[in-house]
């Protein structure tokens, strides 16, 4: 027979804030049964699947991600290919961030190089960030 859990203890066992079980209830995620007197129980598979929540969650699966893995979860009979889809998909878009990001990293480098960081008015920095999008690209070729 399971344990049974309060919201806190679940809390703990998995490593979330009680607002954040809470709201994986409230969208139907991970559903807890009520007792007698109203009160959430949790049990060693609500636990586990608050724990395979917070894990996707760490890895930036997102909300919708993390309903269908667990809907694959619970499916004894999931082809593999199914989770290693969602997987993949979510992989392209961590690249696509990481490219946007080391894009972003060559800007702002480049921007600070150019400012002399003196008690002159002049700042490269100040001219980019006001200057219209299109200029801004004109000067500064990196900017996308």
């Amino acid at each position: 027979m399971d344990r049974e859990w309060n919201i806190g203890e679940a809390s703990k066992a998995a490593s979330l804030p009680v607002k954040t079980i809470r709201y994986y209830e409230e969208i139907g995620l991970v559903i807890a049964p009520r007792s007698e007197n109203g009160y959430r129980c949790y049990g060693d598979t609500e636990i586990h699947k608050l724990r395979f929540v917070q894990r996707a969650r760490s890895l930036g699966f997102s909300i919708e991600n993390c309903r269908t893995l667990l809907s694959l979860y619970d499916d004894k009979n999931r082809a593999s290919k199914d989770v290693k889809k969602i997987a993949e998909e979510h992989l392209r878009e961590v690249d696509a961030k990481i490219r946007e990001l080391q894009s972003l990293q060559e800007n702002l480098t480049h921007l600070v190089e150019h400012c002399a960081g003196d008690t002159r008015p002049d700042c490269p920095i100040i001219d980019d960030l006001s200057a219209p999008a299109i200029e801004a690209r004109k000067t500064n070729p990196r900017i996308h």
